[in-house]
C-alpha cells in the first residue's frame, strides 16, 4: 500500500503546497510515509486535472489518495463527480481526507471483510455529502460574485479584472520573437482572445 498526497489550489496565486506539512504529519502519526506528492493549480470545479489523473494512473489497488480537504478533490458538478468516483472505484483507491474523520480508518488494517465494507460504505456516503457541500459553496460564491459585478456596473464602479502586466509583457516578447500562438498558450495559459488583443497592441506600438 502506497500513500499518495494530492495538493491543489484554484489559481496560480495560491500555494498548492501549503498543506504538504499537514499531510506529512498526518501520515507520520500513523507510521506511514507519503510515497509521492502531486501538486497542481487547477479549479476543483473542473475535471481537467492532469496531476490528479497522473496520481490515479500511478496507483495500485489498495493505495491511498490523501488530501487535506474534500474540496481539494472535488467542487465538481454531480455528473463529473460520478465520473471521478468511478475512476477511483475502478482503480480500488481509498480516499482519505484530513477533514473527513470516517476516512482515517482507511489508512489502517480494517479487520474482517464485513467491517471493511461497512467502513467503505460509510466513508463513501460522507464523501458524497462533503463533495455536494463543496459544490454548493462554489456555486454560491460564483453567484455572489456575479451579483457584485452587476451592482458595480450599475453604479459605474466596475473596472474588470486587473491586467496581469507581467504575464502580458512576457507574451508580447514571445509574439515579437515569432513564437506560435499554440506554444504561447501552452506556456502561459492565456486565451486566444488575450493573444489577439496583445498582438493588436504590439502591432500598434
Amino acid at each position: 500500500m502506497f500513500v499518495r498526497a494530492y495538493l491543489r489550489a484554484s489559481t496560480r496565486e495560491q500555494d498548492a503546497s501549503r498543506a504538504k506539512a499537514d499531510l506529512e504529519a498526518f501520515a507520520k502519526e500513523r507510521r506511514l510515509k507519503i510515497a509521492a506528492t502531486y501538486v497542481e493549480n487547477e479549479s476543483g470545479a473542473s475535471l481537467a486535472r492532469p496531476e490528479l489523473f497522473r496520481l490515479l494512473g500511478d496507483c495500485q489497488p489498495g493505495d491511498i489518495l490523501l488530501i487535506e480537504q474534500v474540496d481539494r478533490l472535488s467542487r465538481l458538478n454531480a455528473t463529473d463527480w460520478e465520473r471521478l468516483k468511478d475512476e477511483i472505484r475502478q482503480r480500488r483507491v481509498r480516499v482519505v481526507a484530513l477533514d473527513l474523520p470516517t476516512s482515517h480508518m482507511m489508512m489502517t488494517n480494517q479487520g474482517d471483510d464485513f467491517t471493511a465494507r461497512m467502513l467503505d460504505a460509510l466513508n463513501g456516503m460522507m464523501l458524497d455529502m462533503l463533495a455536494a457541500i463543496a459544490r454548493k459553496d462554489y456555486e454560491d460564491r460564483r453567484r455572489r460574485q456575479a451579483q457584485g459585478i452587476v451592482k458595480a456596473k450599475t453604479e459605474g464602479r466596475y473596472k474588470g479584472r486587473p491586467e496581469d502586466t507581467q504575464r502580458n509583457a512576457a507574451i508580447q516578447k514571445m509574439l515579437k520573437a515569432g513564437q506560435s500562438w499554440s506554444s504561447i498558450i501552452a506556456a502561459t495559459g492565456a486565451s486566444r482572445s488575450t493573444l489577439s488583443r496583445l498582438a493588436k497592441r504590439e502591432g500598434e506600438a
